[in-house]
C-alpha cells in the first residue's frame, strides 16, 4: 500500500480513510447535538424525519402505511445524516488525492461541505430554507458541522500519519 504524498495515491486507502473520518465526524456532530439538546431543552429536530419522507417520496420508495412509515422516516433520516458525513470526507479525501491543508482550514472546510450538503438537500426537498434562518438557527446549525469538520479531519489526519508509518 502506498502512503500519502508518494506518487500514485493509494485512492482506495484514502477512501477508507474517508469514511473512517467521516463516521468519527458524524458521531461528535451528533454528539454535539444532542448536547445542544440537553442544554437548551430543545426538541430533536424534525427535518431529517421530513427530508426522509420527501426523498424516499422522490425516488419512489414505498414506505407502507403511514403508522409504519413515520418508524421508517425516523430511521432513514438518520441514516441519510450519516451518508452525508461519510460521503463529504470521503469526497474531500478523494479530491485532495492525499495533499492536506493545515488541520484547522480542513476541518473548517469540511465542516462547511457537509454543513452545505446538509442545507441544500433541506432547501431543495422544501423542508427548510436557509435563507429565512435567524442567527440562532445559523449557529444552531453551524458549531454541530465544525465539529464535525474538525473531528473529522483530525482523524484523516491521524490515519494518514499511521498509514505514513508502516
Amino acid at each position: 500500500m502506498r502512503a500519502y504524498g508518494e506518487s500514485g495515491v493509494d485512492r482506495g486507502g484514502a477512501a477508507i480513510d474517508g469514511a473512517i473520518a467521516g463516521t468519527v465526524g458524524t458521531l461528535a456532530l451528533n454528539a454535539v447535538t444532542y448536547l445542544d439538546m440537553i442544554i437548551r431543552a430543545r426538541p430533536a429536530s424534525s427535518t431529517p424525519e421530513e427530508t426522509a419522507g420527501r426523498f424516499a417520496r422522490t425516488v419512489h420508495l414505498d414506505l407502507g402505511p403511514e403508522d409504519r412509515a413515520a418508524n421508517r422516516r425516523s430511521g432513514l433520516g438518520p441514516l441519510l445524516g450519516y451518508g452525508t458525513g461519510v460521503g463529504t470526507a470521503v469526497l474531500v479525501t478523494l479530491l485532495t488525492a492525499g495533499r492536506r491543508l493545515p488541520l484547522p482550514v480542513t476541518g473548517i472546510a469540511m465542516g462547511a461541505a457537509a454543513m452545505f450538503a446538509t442545507d441544500t438537500t433541506f432547501a431543495v426537498f422544501g423542508v427548510s430554507d436557509p435563507r429565512r434562518w435567524s442567527r440562532s438557527d445559523w449557529v444552531s446549525d453551524a458549531v454541530p458541522h465544525l465539529v464535525y469538520g474538525l473531528a473529522a479531519a483530525a482523524t484523516w489526519y491521524r490515519l494518514g500519519r499511521s498509514r505514513r508509518s508502516r
